[in-house]
């Protein structure tokens, strides 16, 4: 009878037990598949959004440089349309010349992206450049924006593709513009040559890992330049790649991810065209060096996971310090976004303010000046500008030193800090010791007595100046003010208006303040 009991029992138990163990393997598989598919999911997500952290990184730096060209480029225009009007109004003889030539000296001294400038007459002869010597018999005919100007009759600049300079041998790029005589007819060409060495030192400032690649192409599939820089980077062609071909032809910016034909790198590129001229700028990182701190953390967790489906017997304990550190994990990826939004913000705001006056820079001045411009031009009411430039700045500069001019410019701009009376008022650092006040609702009789206030604060602030006239440190201004007519005037009007009456004031003796009523007299 026992023998039997136990030969019935025992498949009972037999069964029971199976179905425990496949009760508890199940468990256990269950378990373990479900960590697996926690984890795996948890690293997607963290890789998604290191991605995503990554193309706002690539998108910031192009905007950044593509700004850094656009402004490096606008100042050595500015400085040719000033160049290309003396020309046509002063004409090439030989005092005009001599004048013009201390001119473009001091240019050169005031910017330091600048190479060079030159003049050329109708057939390509160096008629006065910024050098200390002209080149006996050196002809520019055959350059390729010397043949552009000469074979368009537009005034529009010219970014010409990257050369040797004939006068220092280093790579540079060309901006230039057509010079006419009176009847229209072509008279030269004006040029400002900026060393490329510049832009490099600027890149050089970015982190772009070892497998990154800033570059800046012209819209025609010409490069400018590369960091990292090779042998072959400066001139040559893009048309047959990614970012060019498929891309930065068809659109004005964007962001994609491609993997380079060159070394089977996946990359992902940011690139944005320049508003106003003809080149855009394109930043690539690659994905594996951006996503190395997310594959260190995906494998650590990878292999507390296998090391979690071997010792079933610590699941509950292995669970919980999962648990902590799935929280310890999203409250970093929070904290890390924080203070990449803080950090963002931070940017965004250094991108507006000049790093050594702390007043607004020429970006946030453009932005301003676009802004009031269509406002006024929607209410018609006037929009006043007034130009403000140190006297005799370089005098003080080789006095008493950079560090005394800096902090000269500091004191003048908590002046014109001042002026700013109410919410659309913006006081910004133009260019180099040129300052600027805008006043959206104001009308020139308002703005000339702001500029005059201005004016004498600076002034009676007494501080020593050998250099000029007065003892002290002055200033003159230029004003002007306007109600936009609709398809007639621009933004760019009221700046060169601004800018004529200071070099009045300038020309009239300095330390005072001229506006188009001063001019008329």
């Amino acid at each position: 009878m026992v023998t039997e009991r136990k030969s019935v029992q025992s498949p009972t138990i037999i069964s029971k037990r199976t179905s425990i163990t496949w009760f508890a393997v199940g468990f256990v598989v269950l378990v373990c598949l479900s960590l697996i598919f926690i984890d795996g999911w948890r690293s997607w997500a963290a890789r998604k959004n290191q991605l995503r952290e990554m193309e706002i990184s690539t998108s910031n730096m192009a905007r950044a440089i593509a700004q850094h060209a656009d402004d490096t480029i606008k100042s050595a225009d500015t400085a040719l349309i000033g160049l290309t009007e003396r020309i046509q109004a002063d004409g090439i003889a030989p005092a005009a010349l001599v004048r013009l030539h201390n001119l473009l000296v001091r240019r050169v001294a005031e910017l330091p992206q600048l190479n060079g400038l030159f003049i050329y007459d109708e057939n390509g002869r160096w008629l006065v450049n910024s050098q200390a010597n002209t080149p006996i018999n050196a002809n520019n005919s055959d350059r390729d924006y010397f043949i552009y100007h000469r074979d368009h009759p537009d005034d529009k600049p010219y970014i010409g593709i990257p050369l040797r300079s004939r006068s220092t041998g280093a790579w540079i790029l060309t901006v230039s513009r057509r010079i006419n005589h009176r009847d229209g007819s072509f008279s030269g060409v004006a040029l400002a040559t900026i060393n490329i060495d510049y832009f490099n030192k600027f890149y050089d400032s970015f982190n772009i890992g070892d497998a990154g690649s800033i570059v800046v192409v012209l819209n025609n599939g010409t490069m400018l330049t590369r960091r990292p820089l090779l042998a072959d980077s400066i001139g040559k062609s893009m048309l047959n790649t990614t970012v060019f071909r498929d891309n930065a032809s068809k659109h004005a910016y964007g962001t994609f991810t491609a993997k380079s034909a060159q070394d089977g790198v996946m990359r992902q590129n940011s690139f944005r065209h320049m508003e106003k001229y003809p080149l855009f700028t394109s930043v690539a990182l690659s994905e594996d060096e951006m996503l190395a701190d997310w594959r260190a953390d995906t494998y650590l967790h990878s292999a507390g996971v296998a090391a979690l489906i071997i010792v079933l017997g610590s699941i509950g304990f292995y669970l919980v310090g999962q648990i902590k550190k799935r929280a310890d994990a999203e409250a970093e990826v929070v904290r890390t976004r924080d203070a990449l939004q803080a950090l963002n913000q931070t940017l965004e705001r250094l991108s507006l303010q000049d790093g050594l006056t702390e007043l607004a820079n020429r970006r946030h001045f453009d932005m301003a000046l676009d802004e009031e411009f269509n406002r006024a031009l929607r209410t018609a009411t006037s929009l006043a500008l007034i130009m403000i430039d140190v006297d005799s700045f370089k005098q003080y500069n080789d006095l008493y030193g950079h560090a005394a001019g800096d902090d000269c410019l500091r004191k003048i701009s908590q002046i014109l800090k001042s002026s700013q009376n109410r919410s659309g008022d913006l006081a910004a650092r133009y260019g180099g010791e040129e300052l600027c006040v805008l006043l959206p609702g104001t009308d020139v009789n308002g703005a000339t007595a702001i500029a005059e206030k201005i004016r004498i604060a600076i002034q009676n602030m007494a501080i020593d100046h050998a250099g000029n006239t007065t003892g002290v440190v002055t200033v003159s201004a230029g004003v002007e003010a306007l109600i936009p007519l609709p398809y007639q005037d621009k933004p760019l009007t009221l700046i060169q208006a601004a800018d004529k009456a200071l070099y009045a004031a300038k020309a009239g003796g300095r330390n005072r303040v001229y506006n188009k009523f001063s001019l008329s007299e």
